[in-house]
């Protein structure tokens, strides 16, 4: 699927105001890569109708392949189900790639939108790929994961 050489990045990735908790992540090292390269910054939470900053949300039931299917949820830290809004989000951002014909996909580890590889969490559950990376990954598209370093706290 490589195409006209645009590449979407997950918009914390860029240091635009879209993680969860508020906070920016230190994203000097990754401007620096994308410097001279085509890219547009999505956040598949915001699109699917999320604010920021807003409650941490986990998958539950499974992987973001198992939500795709309706085998699993996601639900937020005050027990709000958001499975909807991951979904159309995830959604939003694939159409997106579609349409753009995008090289690449860099996606922040560690989200039960973006996060790519299988990891323990910081409570000790087991989390496979978020509902974003899962649906990118069905639909053949390359993905990458980058590992975000947090730099300031929440404004």
């Amino acid at each position: 699927m490589a195409g006209s050489g645009i590449i979407l990045v997950s918009a914390c990735l860029v240091g635009r105001p879209a993680r969860y908790d508020g906070r920016f992540l230190d994203t000097t090292d990754f401007l620096a890569f994308l410097e001279g390269k085509r890219w547009i910054a999505v956040c598949p939470e915001m699109l699917g109708g999320l604010g920021w900053p807003r409650p941490p949300a986990d998958l539950e039931g499974g992987d973001g392949y198992d939500v795709l299917a309706g085998r699993a949820r996601v639900i937020n830290a005050e027990g709000v189900d958001q499975t909807r809004e991951f979904i159309r989000g995830a959604q939003a951002v694939l159409d997106m790639a579609l349409s753009l014909d995008v090289q690449a996909v860099y996606l922040k580890d560690r989200s039960p939108s973006c996060g790519v590889h299988p990891m323990v969490d910081e409570r000790g559950r087991r989390r496979g790929r978020g509902v974003l990376a899962a649906l990118l990954a069905e639909n053949g598209l390359p993905i990458i994961e980058v590992v975000g370093k947090k730099r300031s706290e929440p404004k």
